[in-house]
């Protein structure tokens, strides 16, 4: 057997340019990032294709995108290439190679800290990470899908049944970090920020800034609790920076876990919320797929940061 290919004859360079490509969503970008010619990715790929017997991406004049057996061939591909790569760094001495992690989540500022921590500990000379703040439906597609590895979102009772089903038919699991009291964001310079505690009345006359949810607007995929609660005044926003401005040039609010970074947003503090309610907090991934050893290094350091605010993590 040559050096470097599995029993079947699909090498592990196959592998790594296979996993680039999926994640670049492009078979020039990803030979632009590993200095190989787009012409020896593309005969590659067609190699590849034509060992496994099937179409493993659809292609277009946009790029690329994986098929359902692309998909399914994606995650035992990884298992392959870091069993192969942990293979030499044990016994060949080498240094580990280029990490690749991609994250989507909700809008937590806990996530993004534990991003930061996760890059800066990173003991990689290259790497490709990558961290999606985005819609509730597009974390669960993006994990479905593999262009994440790890989802980062909530369930509470309202929204538990349709989030669970969803993940099944996924094939998705859930995996709970902790349980979260209700808390409001809102501005340093809020009169309800020296409050000990708000109730739903404090906040009657106050702006609700929610997250936007887009096509998929159903009160089921809202990040904030109550959404079914109606507000005299309501602004939708599709990014944290901009929800912060509008907390403080407002005077608004969002309901949100109360674990809130005060080097990542100084301006902005958390006041718990009067209502008998619980956010479970917990991360996405494949039911049926382990997870790499650097997304395993993500989900730790989630669980440092949370621990950190005093919250109790669940086992």
């Amino acid at each position: 057997m040559a050096r470097g290919a599995t029993a079947s004859g699909i090498t592990l360079q196959q592998l790594r340019y296979f996993i680039e490509i999926a994640a670049e969503g492009s078979i020039t970008a990803a030979a632009e990032l590993l200095f190989v010619s787009q012409p020896t990715m593309s005969t590659a790929m067609k190699d590849l294709e034509q060992r496994v017997g099937q179409a493993l991406f659809h292609r277009s004049v946009r790029g690329v995108t994986l098929t359902e057996e692309g998909t399914e061939f994606l995650r035992y591909a990884r298992q392959v290439v870091e069993q192969a790569e942990l293979l030499e760094q044990r016994y060949l001495g080498r240094a580990p190679s280029r990490r690749l992690l991609g994250i989507s989540a909700q809008h937590y500022s806990f996530v993004v800290d534990a991003f930061v921590r996760m890059v800066k500990a990173s003991d990689a000379a290259e790497y490709a990470f990558s961290l999606r703040e985005t819609r509730t439906w597009e974390i669960i597609e993006d994990v479905r899908t593999l262009r994440s590895e790890i989802g980062v979102l909530y369930r509470n009772d309202f929204n538990r049944d349709v989030i669970d089903k969803l993940l099944r038919e996924s094939g998705l699991a859930f995996t709970p970090m902790f349980l979260a009291t209700p808390h409001i964001f809102i501005a340093r310079t809020n009169p309800l920020a020296e409050r000990a505690q708000v109730t739903l009345d404090d906040l009657e006359d106050l702006p609700r800034l929610t997250f936007d949810q887009g096509a998929n607007n159903s009160f089921y995929f809202a990040e904030e609790l109550l959404s079914t609660r109606s507000s005299k005044q309501d602004i939708r926003v599709s990014d944290r920076a901009t929800i912060f401005n509008l907390m403080i040039g407002l005077g608004g609010y969002t309901i949100s876990t109360g674990i809130i970074s005060d080097d990542l947003d100084p301006s902005i503090v958390s006041v718990p919320l009067d209502i008998d309610e619980r956010i479970e907090i917990g991360w996405i991934g494949h039911g049926s797929m382990p997870l790499t050893g650097q997304a395993e290094r993500f989900v730790a350091e989630m669980r440092d940061v949370v621990a950190e605010f005093g919250v109790e993590l669940l086992p």
